[in-house]
């Protein structure tokens, strides 16, 4: 669903260059070659940029380990967007989070953040997934929607576009996904 929302947020965006924050196992990297020249792909799990090294061999991709909790050194480009897709959950300070994200952006580029929905966090979903050494329940901090806003707004981002996903596109349900287009209005 989150790659649907990403596709659907960005299709009329023009970017050159891109910063996708969270690229796990290059589920969307590889649409975001389609559109962009050049796009890093950084991830804090080696495991997963293995598989996305394993899939995508296009010479304008660029696969980082890091962490982004730390300053980001781990490119010198600017980009024209930084996209998170499930990845501000796992993170306590948005703040700086968004301070780094536009140091790397250029005046007038996007920021796309496609997450766990804050309401399904209220009724206790979190990020999980099966291993070898069974069911894995990865932390997770609740950010409300005010609190992505907020973050991006001391950081020089507007809100351009906010969209929320449903499972079976049941309106009548707890949201899952929460999807955000911010652009870069000033430093």
């Amino acid at each position: 669903m989150e790659s649907v929302a990403l596709k659907e947020v960005l299709q009329e965006i023009h970017f050159d260059n891109c910063l996708e924050i969270g690229c796990g196992t290059g589920k969307n990297t590889v649409w975001l070659t389609r559109k962009a020249k050049h796009v890093t792909g950084v991830d804090f799990s080696e495991g997963m940029l293995d598989m996305a090294r394993k899939k995508i061999f296009e010479i304008e991709v660029e696969f980082v380990h890091a962490d982004i909790t730390h300053k980001w050194d781990f490119s010198d480009k600017k980009y024209d967007l930084v996209t998170f897709s499930l990845v501000l959950e796992h993170i306590e300070n948005l703040d700086y989070i968004f301070a780094e994200a536009s140091k790397n952006l250029y005046q007038g580029g996007f920021l796309y953040l496609g997450e766990l929905h804050p309401f399904k966090q209220y009724t206790g979903s979190k990020a999980r997934f099966d291993t070898d050494k069974g069911l894995q329940v990865l932390d997770c901090y609740i950010h409300n929607i005010s609190d992505f806003i907020n973050a991006a707004q001391q950081n020089g981002f507007s809100l351009i576009r906010i969209n929320e996903y449903f499972d079976d596109n049941d309106k009548n349900s707890i949201p899952r996904l929460l999807a955000m287009l911010l652009k870069k209005d000033r430093a």
